[in-house]
């Protein structure tokens, strides 16, 4: 999962998430529609319910994992409701795959691997060494992996923590690891911390300027403010949901730079593949060779992945992905008898293990390939997507389905990747704003009233996303329009229902929550500081670049000198002509530095809490704890030019 920092912004949200405005029932069409996909899937191969529950060795009594302040981090019991036949409002493909990755508990992989399931969106490895845990990827959050760590205690006695292993550089993969090792041992030497080269860069990197737009798209993709159940959020296709406690990071302090690198780590040999640019820009798999276990991270799903996430993010590379796992099979696809991953469930036996593989690169390089081919025939990325789909002979496989990624998305992105969002066609260079373009299109077939009793015919014959289509350009033009914004609800319900996907399930029922109800009021997006002093200072000052309003500065120019002295750092930051530039600023052999009209002298920690808190300086400056030299007025006219970005900007609806 692309998620990095993101997280962080998307737990803030997730803890005040409340109860989603009732939907409507499933249509006769949608329920009809169901009954007609289910009989296309191949429900007699239940290989992957045999795998998910081999193992099993228990799970905690208590379901909920509460935080320091006493609220629910994780509930286990909160889809408890998946059980039985899938309701009409679900995807049965869907609802199949909820099923599976709503277990949770310890499960013994083999004699020395043992696995913590549903306790997060993501898995937690625990291998057996000498004296103590290896432990790989420990979730997103403290409280969840600390959790973890006391049902592994309970089942299998307590033994010390010897090692960790960040496999890549989302947050779901090194989140919790203060749940399970103490900083203070790390830094003595007791516990190693092993991660790919690259992954405090990564960490720091991803998502951080566009944090804020991605954080808002993420409550649509994840379902954050939807409850879980037959009418609301049913899992993110990969695991359930991200849990809602606190996100740490400690520095790894081995780095695995190359394909082949070994390491033995309290008595267990660990063999590695280096995959950056693949599902993330750093990632590793693992080999056991004494264990004949293949650990591949996230380069290997229980559905297809995203090569684009609908949050957004940079584009992957899906053939550098395919040509990993090329590379994958090559190295141990004859030698592994047993593989695990980052999420969902094991898979036992070389065979499985070998076809899993190839079917999943194949799955990959094809998506790749065929959209490439259609491209250079001239077809945009709307009509690739229209027209890709998997062979039979891929499309069986229940792990390439589309749960979380998809083929059209995905193609789009491979299409994006290579030529852009434009399609070359000219009315297409300057499209119009959507509330213009929709004001415009209504007027164009005869007024809101003509829309609307379009749209209404084409929902009762089942063509709701054509319903949606005419009920967004209605709802662009004057989102006052309570009918045209009940309807289109009622039309991303019966998407919603009816998708396979489920973040785009996510996606239609939060638009249509927010359609009944409006966009809630959130508190400002919260940056946990573990993660931010992996920021490097001149990123901290990349962020307040882009919070500049050119409007508010207007052709003010300034110069302002920060030094962090307990980092040995000084830069020069100055705005001109609307543009904040921040750059080194050594002192000269005199001692003097660049010419300012201000000097501020702090601590970064405390700049850093300063400035993601918004706790003021005034009071350290006062104190002497932060010292202002110079012009004092210009921080402070500074600072009065940074935008506070809004957690609660329109989606579906436009701003007035």
């Amino acid at each position: 999962m692309r998620k990095g920092m993101l997280a962080a912004g998307v737990a803030v949200l997730a803890m005040i998430a409340g109860a989603a405005w009732a939907g409507d029932s499933a249509s006769a069409i949608t329920i009809d529609k169901q009954k007609a996909f289910a009989a296309t899937l191949p429900m007699a191969d239940n290989q992957d319910f045999a795998f998910a529950d081999q193992g099993f060795l228990g799970t905690r009594t208590d379901p909920l994992i509460k935080r320091a302040d006493g609220q629910v981090a994780w509930n286990l019991a909160a889809y408890d409701f998946l059980k039985g036949e899938p309701p009409a409002t679900v995807n049965p493909s869907l609802w199949r795959q909820a099923q599976l990755l709503s277990k949770h508990g310890l499960f013994k992989v083999s004699d020395r691997v043992y696995q913590v399931r549903g306790f997060d969106i993501s898995n937690i490895t625990f291998v057996r060494g000498d004296s103590g845990w290896i432990v790989i990827d420990p979730l997103t959050m403290k409280e969840t992996a600390q959790a973890a760590l006391e049902l592994v205690n309970d089942k299998l006695g307590v033994l010390p923590v010897k090692a960790v292993i960040y496999t890549h550089s989302h947050s779901d993969h090194f989140g919790g690891v203060r749940g399970v090792v103490d900083e203070a041992d790390v830094k003595a030497g007791k516990v190693a911390i092993v991660a790919p080269e690259g992954f405090m860069r990564e960490v720091a990197a991803e998502n951080i300027l566009a944090g804020n737009a991605m954080a808002r798209r993420a409550q649509y993709q994840f379902g954050i403010m939807l409850p879980p159940g037959v009418e609301g959020q049913i899992t993110s296709g990969i695991g359930q949901t991200i849990a809602k406690g606190s996100i740490t990071l400690i520095p790894p302090t081995i780095s695995i730079d190359h394909t082949g690198q070994e390491l033995t780590l309290d008595g267990v040999k660990i063999r590695f593949q280096y995959t950056p640019g693949t599902e993330a820009p750093a990632e590793m798999n693992l080999y056991f060779p004494d264990l004949r276990i293949l650990d591949m991270a996230e380069n290997a799903n229980v559905t297809l992945h995203n090569i684009l996430t609908p949050r957004g993010a940079l584009v992957r590379d899906s053939k550098a992905w395919a040509d990993g796992l090329t590379e994958s099979i090559r190295l141990f696809g004859d030698v592994s008898d047993t593989m695990i991953t980052s999420h969902g469930w094991p898979r036992f036996g070389g065979a499985v293990v070998r076809d899993f593989l190839a079917d999943h690169r194949d799955a990959y390089k094809y998506l790749h390939d065929q959209t490439v081919r259609m491209m250079n025939l001239g077809l945009t990325g709307d009509e690739i997507a229209a027209r890709i789909q998997l062979p039979p002979a891929l499309a069986k496989d229940w792990f390439n389905r589309g749960y979380y990624g998809s083929m059209s998305f995905n193609s789009r992105a491979v299409y994006q990747r290579y030529m852009g969002w434009y399609d070359a066609n000219p009315a297409h260079l300057e499209p119009a704003p959507p509330a213009d373009a929709g004001k415009r299109y209504v007027a164009a077939m005869g007024g809101a009233a003509k829309v609307k009793a379009m749209a209404k015919e084409a929902a009762e014959k089942g063509d709701y996303a054509w319903a949606a289509t005419l009920l967004n350009h209605a709802v662009m033009a004057d989102d006052g329009d309570k009918e045209a914004k009940a309807l289109l609800a009622a039309a991303y319900d019966q998407m919603g229902y009816q998708t396979e996907n489920s973040l785009w399930r996510n996606i239609y029922l939060t638009g249509a929550d927010e359609l009944r109800g409006g966009v809630r009021k959130l508190p400002a997006s919260m940056t946990p500081l573990d993660m931010l002093a992996a920021l490097d200072s001149g990123m901290i000052f990349d962020v307040l670049s882009v919070r500049l309003n050119p409007d508010k500065a207007k052709d003010a120019h300034l110069r302002i000198v920060f030094v962090f002295p307990d980092r040995n750092e000084r830069f020069l930051v100055e705005v001109r002509n609307g543009v904040l530039v921040a750059q080194p600023s050594p002192k000269s052999e005199n001692g003097q530095g660049e010419k300012a009209d201000a000097t501020l002298t702090v601590a970064r920690p405390v700049f850093l809490e300063s400035l993601f808190t918004g706790k003021s300086l005034v009071p350290k400056i006062l104190t002497g704890q932060v010292k202002l030299e110079g012009d004092r007025a210009a921080l402070g006219r500074m600072t009065g030019w940074f935008d506070a970005f809004p957690t609660d900007f329109p989606i579906v609806t436009r701003p007035n």
